[in-house]
């Protein structure tokens, strides 16, 4: 299991962040039609649950999150969090794209649990620990499908080379693709919502089940 380190600026701003931890062995197919079943089946809900957009933000994990954002000195309503930007879109009716398992098992624990949710090839992992603190200016990130991202005020974490992950996009550096055998999940909860044990185990048995994890190893990390 990675190790984690918070910066105390984090813990001050959120002094309850825990962090739950998954390490395991994957494969990374196409999406199966069963589980992309299961995603259509949280977005439903999602668009049954909330009557106007806005309630999105309220939901205890979102706004936990934001929260933070904005301690850190972050526009959460220009840099939104991942999980909050992934139920507006279902809420617009614009739909989710089909990716990979392992792309789309973190979004269905995302949206279900609202928590933003760090997933990270781990082979792509510069040394045995990751860093949690806060982006600067002159961090340089290539978030996932949104090119050049200023991270400056967001929680973000590094590895030995530099910052691979925020709340609001992952690093193109670790990022899953089609041949990814070994997966580094950081669910973040700056402020809870579905319990944590609860999202880990999800999360575990969606791997198990549809990316055939094996050697699976989970933790919940707490300063």
């Amino acid at each position: 299991m990675i190790n984690i380190h918070i910066d105390p600026r984090i813990v001050q701003a959120c002094p309850d962040v825990r962090i739950g931890l998954l390490h395991a062995t994957v494969t990374n197919p196409p999406t199966s039609d069963e589980l992309w079943a299961r995603i259509e089946a949280a977005a439903s809900d999602i668009q049954s649950r909330y009557q106007q957009i806005l309630d999105i933000n309220q939901r205890p994990a979102i706004a936990a999150t934001r929260r933070l954002y904005k301690a850190l000195g972050k526009d959460p309503n220009r840099y939104r969090v991942a999980s909050e930007a992934l139920c507006r879109r279902i809420f617009k009716g614009a739909g989710l794209y089909r990716l990979t398992t392992l792309v789309d098992a973190v979004n269905l624990v995302s949206i279900v649990s609202g928590y933003p949710i760090s997933g990270l090839d781990a082979d792509r992992i510069q040394g045995d620990t990751l860093t949690l603190d806060v982006g600067t200016d002159g961090d340089v990130y290539h978030g996932i499908g949104r090119g050049l991202l200023n991270i400056q005020g967001l929680p973000v974490y590094r590895d030995a080379a530099g910052p691979i992950a925020t709340p609001t996009s992952d690093e193109e550096r670790t990022a899953f693709t089609p041949s990814t055998v070994t997966a580094q999940i950081n669910i973040n909860a700056y402020g809870e919502e579905m319990p944590l044990p609860e999202a880990l185990q999800m999360m575990a048995d969606l791997l198990t089940q549809y990316a055939g994890a094996q050697q699976v190893e989970t933790a919940i990390y707490q300063p």
